[in-house]
């Protein structure tokens, strides 16, 4: 079966933000891949960029990966107040969509705070302190 995994984008702080969500889910870095060490002739000079973030990979759970990158500023910026896509986490327990809401809110805007929903699940939704939106949930029928 296909397999979706989030891939977000940073405008200069993925390494940061990346590790503030390995501290809260857990885990190592499957991949670390900085402009660096992906340059090549005729390949752009990023200068004071060369030590960002080119790919980072941190798995979550058993099939879920968190990609992201930074954008080089030769590229543009991200409105990090935009509305993006919302990365959606449905947990196995009540007390691990707490841990995750608490942990990721920290910093950040608490949208709808975690409850139980009007549509049976136990629900939160929240901007964390970097700009991404995330939605929790544990639904014990699922």
């Amino acid at each position: 079966m296909a397999q979706i995994n989030p891939y977000i984008h940073f405008n200069g702080n993925a390494e940061e933000a990346f590790n503030f969500y390995k501290s809260v889910f857990g885990g190592e870095f499957s991949m670390l891949v900085r402009f660096k060490e992906m340059s090549f002739e005729g390949g752009p000079d990023l200068g004071n960029e060369s030590e960002k973030i080119m790919h980072i990979a941190l798995p979550i759970g058993n099939h879920s990966v968190l990609m992201g990158s930074d954008t080089p500023e030769q590229l543009g910026k991200h409105s990090e107040m935009e509305t993006r896509s919302k990365i959606s986490i449905s947990t196995d327990t009540k007390d691990e969509a707490d841990k995750l809401y608490k942990g990721l809110t920290k910093g950040g805007q608490i949208e709808m705070p975690i409850q139980d929903s009007p549509w049976g699940s136990y629900f939160g939704m929240f901007r964390d302190k970097y700009g991404i939106e995330w939605m929790i949930s544990f639904d014990e029928k699922a």
